[in-house]
């Protein structure tokens, strides 16, 4: 691992652990193991630290998934069968400060224009992959219902780590009326 990295992966569990508010320099250089030169070196800004991070979290989060779409591709999923699926992810999610850390990040860019790009390609590759397995499901025009399968989703992780338990309606059922409701 490069030291630039390490620092944007210490970042994250720093933000984690403590909160943007929480995100110093002596934080990240301890938890990345470099010295305060490499942090300014690489990142002179936290506003670009911040934006880094978000993107090597969107892009670690955009390979992950795509194996788990790509592990479901030769099955002849249906709608109810990739609800269900989704709903077996969640459920083994563990939020810890790996899950919490993305979700600062977010509402950092809602206080900072500067995060705002980065955040737009993390979703955006949220958007693409929903997409890929609605049209592979067969979902007219899946372009227009991949925001709210995004959003519904982000929305049940949120209630969950918020809560800690999965109450209320279950992902599946919640996915599968989303999807049938667009559907009519």
């Amino acid at each position: 691992m490069s030291t630039r990295e390490a620092i944007l992966r210490a970042a994250l569990r720093v933000i984690g652990e403590q909160g943007v508010a929480g995100l110093t320099n002596r934080r990240i250089v301890a938890a990345a193991g470099v010295s305060l030169g490499s942090l300014t070196y690489h990142f002179p800004s936290q506003t670009e630290l911040l934006r880094q991070a978000m993107l090597l979290f969107a892009e670690d989060e955009t390979r992950q998934l795509g194996k788990l779409v790509e592990a479901h591709r030769s099955e002849d999923l249906t709608i109810e069968g990739a609800a269900a699926a989704v709903e077996r992810v969640l459920e083994q999610m563990t939020f810890g400060t790996d899950e919490i850390a993305p979700l600062e990040l977010y509402l950092q860019a809602g206080r900072d224009p500067g995060l705002r790009d980065a955040t737009d390609r993390c979703f955006a590759a949220y958007d693409e992959l929903a997409g890929t397995i609605l049209r592979a499901l067969g979902v007219a025009d899946p372009e227009r219902l991949a925001g709210g399968v995004v959003a519904l989703i982000a929305g049940l992780q949120l209630r969950r780590l918020a809560t800690g338990a999965t109450s209320g309606v279950p992902a599946a059922d919640a996915l599968t009326m989303l999807v049938r409701g667009a559907q009519s």
